[in-house]
Protein backbone atom coordinates (compact mmCIF):
# COMPACT_ATOMS: atom_id res chain seq x y z
CA UNK A 1 0.00 0.00 0.00
CA UNK A 2 1.26 3.44 -0.89
CA UNK A 3 1.47 6.23 1.64
CA UNK A 4 0.37 9.82 1.00
CA UNK A 5 3.89 10.61 -0.28
CA UNK A 6 3.90 7.81 -2.89
CA UNK A 7 6.22 5.53 -0.90
CA UNK A 8 5.33 2.20 0.58
CA UNK A 9 5.09 1.86 4.30
CA UNK A 10 8.18 -0.36 4.29
CA UNK A 11 10.17 2.34 2.48
CA UNK A 12 9.05 4.97 4.95
CA UNK A 13 10.10 2.72 7.82
CA UNK A 14 13.67 2.51 6.55
CA UNK A 15 14.01 6.19 5.69
CA UNK A 16 16.66 8.16 7.45
CA UNK A 17 15.48 10.15 10.43
CA UNK A 18 15.87 13.49 8.66
CA UNK A 19 13.95 12.27 5.62
CA UNK A 20 11.15 10.99 7.82
CA UNK A 21 10.90 14.42 9.42
CA UNK A 22 10.54 15.99 5.97
CA UNK A 23 7.46 13.91 5.10
CA UNK A 24 5.89 14.29 8.55
CA UNK A 25 2.94 16.68 8.77
CA UNK A 26 3.91 20.24 9.68
CA UNK A 27 1.72 20.11 12.78
CA UNK A 28 4.00 17.46 14.31
CA UNK A 29 6.89 19.70 15.36
CA UNK A 30 9.89 18.03 17.05
CA UNK A 31 9.80 18.28 20.85
CA UNK A 32 11.74 21.19 22.32
CA UNK A 33 14.88 20.25 24.28
CA UNK A 34 14.63 20.21 28.05
CA UNK A 35 16.50 23.26 29.41
CA UNK A 36 19.44 22.46 31.63
CA UNK A 37 20.54 24.50 34.64
CA UNK A 38 24.02 25.85 33.99
CA UNK A 39 25.79 26.30 37.31
CA UNK A 40 28.27 29.14 37.73
CA UNK A 41 31.13 27.17 39.22
CA UNK A 42 33.42 30.23 39.12
CA UNK A 43 31.37 32.08 41.76
CA UNK A 44 33.26 30.58 44.71
CA UNK A 45 36.63 31.64 43.28
CA UNK A 46 35.32 35.09 42.42
CA UNK A 47 33.98 35.76 45.91
CA UNK A 48 37.19 34.43 47.49
CA UNK A 49 39.44 36.51 45.26
CA UNK A 50 37.45 39.69 45.81
CA UNK A 51 37.48 39.35 49.61
CA UNK A 52 40.26 41.27 51.36
CA UNK A 53 43.00 39.04 52.73
CA UNK A 54 42.41 35.28 52.77
CA UNK A 55 38.71 34.48 53.07
CA UNK A 56 39.12 30.68 53.59
CA UNK A 57 35.60 30.41 52.18
CA UNK A 58 36.41 27.10 50.54
CA UNK A 59 37.19 25.64 54.00
CA UNK A 60 33.56 25.90 55.22
CA UNK A 61 32.42 22.49 56.55
CA UNK A 62 28.73 23.42 56.89
CA UNK A 63 28.71 22.93 60.66
CA UNK A 64 26.22 25.77 61.27
CA UNK A 65 28.20 27.43 64.08
CA UNK A 66 27.93 30.77 62.29
CA UNK A 67 24.14 30.69 62.11
CA UNK A 68 23.88 29.57 65.72
CA UNK A 69 26.13 32.43 66.83
CA UNK A 70 24.51 35.19 64.75
CA UNK A 71 22.22 37.58 66.68
CA UNK A 72 20.48 38.53 63.41
CA UNK A 73 20.01 35.06 61.91
CA UNK A 74 16.24 35.07 62.52
CA UNK A 75 15.81 37.97 60.06
CA UNK A 76 18.03 36.50 57.34
CA UNK A 77 16.75 34.79 54.20
CA UNK A 78 19.56 32.27 54.60
CA UNK A 79 22.03 31.57 57.38
CA UNK A 80 25.69 32.12 56.43
CA UNK A 81 26.11 28.35 56.11
CA UNK A 82 23.26 28.14 53.60
CA UNK A 83 24.53 31.17 51.72
CA UNK A 84 28.00 29.64 51.35
CA UNK A 85 26.45 26.41 50.07
CA UNK A 86 24.60 28.45 47.43
CA UNK A 87 27.86 30.09 46.40
CA UNK A 88 29.51 26.69 46.03
CA UNK A 89 26.60 25.54 43.90
CA UNK A 90 27.03 28.54 41.60
CA UNK A 91 23.66 30.07 42.45
CA UNK A 92 24.83 33.61 41.68
CA UNK A 93 21.48 35.38 41.41
CA UNK A 94 19.99 33.70 44.48
CA UNK A 95 23.10 34.38 46.56
CA UNK A 96 23.32 38.06 45.60
CA UNK A 97 19.58 38.58 46.04
CA UNK A 98 19.69 37.23 49.60
CA UNK A 99 19.25 39.80 52.37
CA UNK A 100 21.78 37.98 54.56
CA UNK A 101 24.78 40.28 53.87
CA UNK A 102 22.62 43.36 54.53
CA UNK A 103 21.30 41.98 57.83
CA UNK A 104 24.83 41.17 59.05
CA UNK A 105 25.82 43.66 61.79
CA UNK A 106 29.57 42.87 61.59
CA UNK A 107 29.77 41.76 65.23
CA UNK A 108 32.35 39.11 64.19
CA UNK A 109 30.89 36.61 66.65
CA UNK A 110 30.68 34.06 63.85
CA UNK A 111 34.29 34.68 62.84
CA UNK A 112 35.54 34.12 66.39
CA UNK A 113 33.63 30.85 66.76
CA UNK A 114 34.19 29.38 63.28
CA UNK A 115 36.28 26.18 63.64
CA UNK A 116 37.70 26.69 60.13
CA UNK A 117 38.59 30.37 60.63
CA UNK A 118 36.46 31.45 57.67
CA UNK A 119 36.38 35.26 57.45
CA UNK A 120 32.60 35.33 57.29
CA UNK A 121 32.02 39.03 57.93
CA UNK A 122 34.54 40.01 55.25
CA UNK A 123 32.79 37.73 52.76
CA UNK A 124 29.52 39.53 53.57
CA UNK A 125 31.12 42.86 52.63
CA UNK A 126 32.23 41.32 49.33
CA UNK A 127 28.73 40.03 48.58
CA UNK A 128 27.22 43.46 49.29
CA UNK A 129 29.61 45.07 46.82
CA UNK A 130 28.85 42.46 44.16
CA UNK A 131 25.10 42.87 44.71
CA UNK A 132 25.37 46.64 44.25
CA UNK A 133 27.39 46.23 41.04
CA UNK A 134 24.90 43.72 39.61
CA UNK A 135 21.87 45.61 41.00
CA UNK A 136 20.61 42.39 42.53
CA UNK A 137 18.67 43.27 45.66
CA UNK A 138 15.01 43.36 46.65
CA UNK A 139 15.14 46.58 48.65
CA UNK A 140 17.34 49.53 47.70
CA UNK A 141 17.30 51.10 51.19
CA UNK A 142 20.49 49.50 52.49
CA UNK A 143 22.44 49.69 49.19
CA UNK A 144 21.55 53.38 48.83
CA UNK A 145 22.64 54.11 52.40
CA UNK A 146 25.90 52.24 51.83
CA UNK A 147 26.64 54.10 48.59
CA UNK A 148 25.83 57.48 50.18
CA UNK A 149 28.22 56.73 53.04
CA UNK A 150 30.99 55.75 50.60
CA UNK A 151 30.42 58.89 48.51
CA UNK A 152 30.79 61.13 51.57
CA UNK A 153 33.95 59.39 52.74
CA UNK A 154 35.44 59.81 49.28
CA UNK A 155 34.44 63.49 49.20
CA UNK A 156 35.26 64.57 52.76
CA UNK A 157 37.45 61.78 54.13
CA UNK A 158 34.94 61.11 56.90
CA UNK A 159 31.27 60.55 57.49
CA UNK A 160 28.95 63.57 57.45
CA UNK A 161 26.16 62.41 59.77
CA UNK A 162 23.73 65.27 59.20
CA UNK A 163 23.92 65.00 55.42
CA UNK A 164 23.86 61.20 55.50
CA UNK A 165 20.76 61.00 57.70
CA UNK A 166 18.96 63.79 55.87
CA UNK A 167 19.51 62.31 52.42
CA UNK A 168 18.60 58.82 53.62
CA UNK A 169 15.33 59.81 55.29
CA UNK A 170 14.26 62.19 52.53
CA UNK A 171 14.65 59.44 49.95
CA UNK A 172 13.29 56.44 51.85
CA UNK A 173 11.38 57.59 54.95
CA UNK A 174 10.26 61.22 54.48
CA UNK A 175 7.31 60.83 56.87
CA UNK A 176 9.66 59.92 59.71
CA UNK A 177 11.61 63.18 59.55
CA UNK A 178 9.35 65.15 61.95
CA UNK A 179 9.73 62.51 64.64
CA UNK A 180 13.53 62.62 64.20
CA UNK A 181 13.73 66.40 64.61
CA UNK A 182 13.95 66.52 68.46
CA UNK A 183 16.86 64.07 68.55
CA UNK A 184 18.63 65.89 65.73
CA UNK A 185 18.14 69.27 67.44
CA UNK A 186 19.54 67.87 70.68
CA UNK A 187 22.65 66.56 68.92
CA UNK A 188 23.19 69.90 67.20
CA UNK A 189 22.86 71.96 70.40
CA UNK A 190 25.29 69.65 72.22
CA UNK A 191 27.72 69.84 69.30
CA UNK A 192 27.50 66.11 68.74
CA UNK A 193 26.71 66.76 65.08
CA UNK A 194 27.51 69.55 62.62
CA UNK A 195 25.25 70.95 59.91
CA UNK A 196 28.21 71.54 57.60
CA UNK A 197 30.71 68.93 56.40
CA UNK A 198 34.39 69.20 57.26
CA UNK A 199 37.15 67.70 55.15
CA UNK A 200 40.07 65.94 56.73
CA UNK A 201 43.60 67.22 56.26
CA UNK A 202 45.32 65.57 53.35
CA UNK A 203 42.12 64.84 51.45
CA UNK A 204 44.09 64.93 48.17
CA UNK A 205 46.35 62.12 49.40
CA UNK A 206 43.32 60.07 50.40
CA UNK A 207 41.72 60.54 46.98
CA UNK A 208 44.98 59.43 45.35
CA UNK A 209 45.04 56.27 47.49
CA UNK A 210 41.41 55.48 46.70
CA UNK A 211 41.98 56.05 42.99
CA UNK A 212 44.96 53.69 43.00
CA UNK A 213 42.96 51.07 44.93
CA UNK A 214 40.18 51.20 42.33
CA UNK A 215 42.71 50.78 39.53
CA UNK A 216 44.23 47.74 41.21
CA UNK A 217 40.78 46.26 41.83
CA UNK A 218 39.83 46.75 38.17
CA UNK A 219 42.95 44.89 37.04
CA UNK A 220 42.14 41.85 39.18
CA UNK A 221 38.47 41.65 38.08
Amino acid sequence: MLSHSGRTRLECFFLKKEDAMEIAPESQAPPSPIPKLIEDLTLLDEVSNRTAGVSRLEMCIQCGTCGGSCPSAADMDHTPRMLFAMIRAGMRKDALMSNTPWICVSCYHCVVRCPQNVHIADVMYTLKGMAIEAKLYRDSTAPDFSQTFVDMVEEYGRSFEFGLATRHYLKHFPLRLPSMAPMGFGMLTRQRMSMTPRRIKGIDQLKTILKKAKEVEAVHE
